[in-house]
């Protein structure tokens, strides 16, 4: 299998990558009992050295969860064919790598509602009110 690219800078190699394949369940036909169509990829996250280590620290702390003995463990059986998951547990890995390595977002700007939605807000509740209010002052309906 070729090196997968994160982005133009960032290449996790080949090596780093192991792959276990197993019989899948699901459609395949006939072949579905001789065919290793399910694919696992392992990819030791914390002993890598593609990611520089600002990077391999940040993806360490957002994949926390999914890690198992500091690898990430990537599984695919949706295809028949065992390329097709193997290509579709890549895909899955670059999408993951890319997201947990990306920078957190800026922080936000607190910012002070304006008057008018205060004002909006504010109608809006005591309109509210007075229709629930409306409902409990209505007459008792006489008793026959």
């Amino acid at each position: 299998m070729p090196d997968l690219p994160l982005n133009e800078r960032l290449v996790i190699p080949a090596t780093e990558l192991s792959w276990r394949f197993s019989r899948s369940s699901g459609p395949g036909g006939q072949g579905v009992n001789t065919t290793d169509s399910r694919v696992e990829l392992v990819f030791d996250l914390e002993a890598t050295t593609a990611l520089p280590p600002l990077l391999k620290a940040r993806a360490l702390r957002r994949l926390e969860g999914r890690l198992l003995d500091g690898a990430l463990v990537l599984t695919a059986s949706e295809h028949r064919s065992q390329w097709q998951n193997r290509q579709a547990a890549l895909r899955r890995l670059a999408e993951l790598l890319r997201s947990a390595i990306e920078p957190p977002p800026p922080p936000r700007r607190r910012t002070k509602p304006t008057r008018g939605s205060v004002e909006r807000r504010l109608s809006a509740k005591k309109q509210r009110g007075a229709i629930k209010g409306q409902r409990r002052s209505r007459p008792p309906l006489p008793d026959d």
